[in-house]
């Protein structure tokens, strides 16, 4: 017995009782918990430019790794190239033709292989499609139709992405030189 008292006399004087022993369990816990409340919060960082030049900032809720810079890492995956516009103009090369003059359109390249084509015609909108021969990333053929039948079938070579010339043939024979781009 007399063990048992000296245990709890030198338990009490070093840490003041029960009350002082709670004190010390809540002090510890706080300090444990303090780096995971200070290490918790949002990261901002930059990723990569757009394309007016302004900073691209990913935002995460966990930190960056120490000794890496956000360029080193990979970024963003691009989602699929956006559709781009192009201007297209057909001039006449035929006594048919040269009865409308120079017609005007659009190609929409979906950046696919494959385009939309719309072009007026006498009064009427043709809509069609514009695709990429197979194997030859350059040279193309594109179809439109109007709402009374007349068609137009074109063959295009492009000398860049966004600039190409060919030439059309239309359903009562006129035809025409293709300029694409701007």
């Amino acid at each position: 017995m007399n063990e048992k008292r000296h245990w709890q006399s030198t338990k009490a004087k070093l840490f003041g009782g029960k009350a002082r022993h709670r004190m010390l369990a809540r002090r510890l816990t706080v300090t444990m918990a303090l780096p995971a409340l200070a290490l918790s919060g949002c990261y901002v960082m930059p990723v990569g430019q757009d394309a007016s030049g302004n900073t691209v900032y990913a935002y995460s809720t966990v930190a960056p790794i120490p000794g890496q810079s956000g360029a080193a890492g990979p970024g963003p995956t691009a989602g699929p190239p956006m559709p781009h516009l192009l201007n297209v103009k057909l001039y006449p090369i035929n006594d048919l033709a040269n009865q409308t003059g120079v017609l005007t359109g659009q190609v929409t390249n979906m950046m696919t292989g494959k385009g939309r084509f719309t072009f007026s015609y006498q009064g009427e909108t043709l809509v069609g499609e514009a695709t990429r021969v197979e194997n030859d990333t350059r040279r193309g053929v594109a179809s439109a139709y109007g709402p009374s039948g007349v068609f137009a079938r074109c063959d295009y070579e492009m000398s860049s992405p966004k600039i190409g010339a060919g030439t059309c043939t239309f359903s009562n024979n006129a035809m025409y030189q293709v300029h694409i781009g701007n």
